[in-house]
């Protein structure tokens, strides 16, 4: 029936949707090694709107703990400061008037810990939004049997649906073991 495989199609979609959006999560948890991304999240007030720094400046990592803000513009310096430092990475910006340096410090075991958790934390998240996908389509296959779609049909569709969560939620899993990894490598 053209209407369940709609429905199958579209709980496709949104577990996708929410491993991609575990995935970018995951990116900006930190891993003690400088990457241009952790920097993903902070705007600067740029001709008085908030603008990502990506859009203002090149970011680039000089060494695997360092990472070089060059703005495109320097009367933009002192905003990508003040940027920097109300973030809540933690960083302490330093600047020679025409870049900024930031030096990620190593990371102890507490803080390892610290960050293995938050990862645990939001791949939860993840599945959680996968399994609401999952009620979700079910209910609307319930609701089609009760207009008339056979019986039969509906199992299938509900089998194939825990496919998807399966799958989807084993794609977080893996997400999580190589983010685990990466964080608890010195």
């Amino acid at each position: 029936m053209e209407e369940i495989e709609l429905f199958l199609d579209e709980a496709k979609e949104l577990m996708q949707k929410a491993v991609d959006h575990t995935a970018a999560e995951l990116v900006k948890i930190r891993a003690g090694k400088a990457m241009p991304n952790l920097l993903d999240g902070i705007y600067v007030q740029y001709y008085g709107s908030p603008t990502p720094l990506n859009q203002v400046s090149s970011v680039t990592t000089p060494d695997a703990r360092t990472l070089a803000i060059k703005p495109f513009e320097r009367n933009l310096i002192s905003e990508i400061e003040k940027a920097i430092i109300n973030s809540d990475l933690g960083l302490a910006p330093q600047n020679n008037g025409e870049i900024i340096i930031l030096t990620i410090p190593a990371l102890t075991e507490e803080r390892r810990v610290q960050l293995v958790k938050q990862a645990k934390s939001e791949c939860e998240t993840g599945k959680i939004s996968i399994r609401s996908v999952r009620k979700d389509t079910n209910e609307s296959l319930r609701k089609l049997q009760k207009e008339g779609a056979s019986e039969d049909a509906i199992k299938r569709a509900e089998e194939q649906v825990q496919k998807f969560t399966d799958s989807y939620s084993a794609k977080i899993d893996e997400l999580l073991v190589k983010k685990e990894a990466d964080i608890m490598k010195v």
